[in-house]
């Protein structure tokens, strides 16, 4: 038996119940982990809530993120030996002091890299890869609009970004937050509770906008970061933290400068192993380097994961958070 954070029914934070569950010997293809640190993210409270159907319906282990130690491997596995040093982004079970997984989901970690920043970061870090790197690939003096500056994923893409040489704009909910996030890179700071972000993007950039617009926030942002961007630009909805975006006529794209909209996943950008892998060495390189620090902000034991929903959801906490077994 091991400790396990699941939930029953979806709702709110109360539904994380924390009990004990049994974990079997790991079949052909999966390896046994015990977890030292666990990622808590926006997507987390998406399952909880139901907004994203459990892929293995209910009960569920939730959580999608973490890092620890191989301690079995099933048949078949030969990349993955016991005694290694894992992080992964995977399918829901991570809110748990063992676990089993697929083999090829998981991926070594260097030296250089603990398990806390490597919980901190294996979902977040991976994301700002793709879309940094991939879903628009960001150049040297670009004008780049990252909302949520001071969030998980907006810490790693400020210094990300920063590091390729862009012109970084944030948007954030406080004064502390901006502080943060210049701190990690972000040249200009918005707040959006007092500022208007559409004009003050057109101030910051002459009149010239964005080639593109980093999107996690969804609902509270949407239309308007479309009119932060430039003719031809991007805008990349990568999540939906004030709910979702509704349904609109594609044509204020046109209207707006022939733009371009896409609703980007890890999931299909990492679905080969060698995606994964790719995109997994390019992010521990550049951590390894010191051109980006995983900031983890928050640590909760296991058992707190509820607290840990409530403060994220409340907007209280900033860069990663993590659970400790």
């Amino acid at each position: 038996m091991t400790a396990a954070v699941r939930v029953h029914k979806t709702g709110g934070p109360e539904v994380l119940t924390y009990e004990d569950v049994s974990v079997p010997a790991p079949g052909p293809g999966q390896i046994k982990l015990k977890n030292h640190a666990i990622g808590v993210n926006f997507i987390d409270t998406y399952f909880r809530m139901g907004m994203y159907p459990s892929p293995v319906g209910l009960p569920f282990v939730s959580g999608n993120e973490g890092a620890g130690e191989v301690t079995a491997v099933g048949q078949g596995v030969t990349e993955i030996k016991v005694g290694d040093r894992v992080g992964y982004v995977s399918a829901l079970g991570s809110y748990a002091a063992e676990r089993i997984m697929p083999a090829e989901r998981a991926v070594k970690l260097p030296d250089k890299i603990s398990y806390e920043q490597a919980a901190g970061m294996m979902l977040k870090g991976m994301t700002v890869q793709y879309l940094l790197r991939r879903t628009y690939r960001v150049q040297k003096g670009d004008n780049v609009l990252i909302h949520a500056a001071a969030g998980g994923i907006g810490l790693i893409a400020c210094q990300w970004a920063n590091h390729l040489g862009a012109n970084v704009i944030g948007t954030v909910g406080s004064k502390e937050k901006g502080e943060l996030a210049k701190k990690n890179g972000a040249h200009h700071i918005i707040n959006y509770r007092d500022e208007d972000f559409v004009a003050k993007v057109k101030e910051i950039t002459g009149g010239k906008l964005c080639e593109v617009v980093y999107d996690g926030v969804g609902k509270a942002t949407f239309p308007a970061s479309l009119d932060c961007i430039k003719p031809l630009g991007m805008f990349v909805s990568f999540g939906s933290a004030s709910g979702q975006i509704d349904a609109f006529n594609i044509n204020i794209l046109q209207t707006k400068g022939s733009l371009f909209a896409t609703r980007p996943t890890l999931n299909t950008y990492a679905a080969k192993r060698e995606d994964l892998l790719k995109i997994a060495n390019e992010l521990f390189e550049v951590v390894a380097s010191g051109a980006v620090k995983i900031p983890v902000n928050q640590k909760y034991p296991l058992k707190d994961a509820p607290q840990a929903h409530r403060d994220l959801e409340s907007r209280k906490t900033t860069g990663s958070t993590i659970l400790l077994p």
